[in-house]
């Protein structure tokens, strides 16, 4: 799901990226990064895991600029320093947005955007029984099977209004909310699932923008 829905949808989002200097913030094993620097992105990329960053320097190269950096510290990077910053699935393991996103509007320029995915705060509330208060922002635990091994995932389920204030109060000015499609290429790579994929509540997208000085 995430290949074909959650990463062509910040791709496309994020438009042409030709010579801008872009953190991809939580980057994992690299493909965004990848895709973004095949489309002419000046790419940056942090995880908290070193591990992860070790998977992601064997796919894209000892040239490759990727660092560990925990989202919940401050970045090692001055002001100003990107023209975007994209984060994939990463602020709905935080509990709190609020450092993390005044970090990542310092390392924007003026005018530069915030391009983030999360969970869709109606499936983090669908798929709890009993539903919790959609209201309150809690954690849950959901178990992730990877290589025949069960990992717990710890997420924070918060409403909509929850996230749109804290971009706001971070100083970002909102530009869009996406609820994309999945890419055309999933039809015929997995035909039996794209109907599901493409007609249920999945992921949220933000892009937001640090106000221009001259507007």
């Amino acid at each position: 799901m995430t290949a074909y829905l959650a990463r062509p949808a910040i791709v496309d989002l994020a438009g042409d990226v030709s010579g801008r200097r872009i953190l991809d913030a939580g980057c994992g094993s690299g493909p965004l990064f990848a895709a973004l620097r095949d489309r002419g992105g000046i790419v940056t990329g942090i995880d908290s895991s070193a591990g992860m960053l070790a998977l992601a320097r064997r796919e894209l190269g000892e040239e490759a600029d990727l660092r560990v950096a925990d989202l919940g510290d401050p970045l090692p990077f001055g002001d100003g320093e990107f023209d975007d910053v994209v984060s994939s699935l990463v602020l709905h393991y935080l509990e709190d947005w609020g450092p993390t996103l005044a970090e990542l509007r310092r390392v924007l320029r003026s005018g530069g955007r915030l391009i983030a995915s999360v969970q869709h705060p109606f499936v983090d509330y669908a798929i709890q029984d009993p539903r919790p208060d959609y209201f309150a922002t809690a954690s849950y635990t959901t178990e992730w099977t990877f290589d025949g091994q069960s990992f717990p995932m710890l997420f924070w389920r918060r409403p909509l209004h929850a996230m749109t204030d804290a971009f706001t109060t971070a100083g970002f000015r909102l530009a869009a909310i996406s609820e994309p499609q999945p890419d055309p290429a999933a039809r015929e790579l997995f035909p039996a699932e794209f109907h599901d994929l493409s007609t249920r509540i999945s992921f949220l997208f933000f892009v937001v923008e640090v106000p221009d000085r001259r507007d």
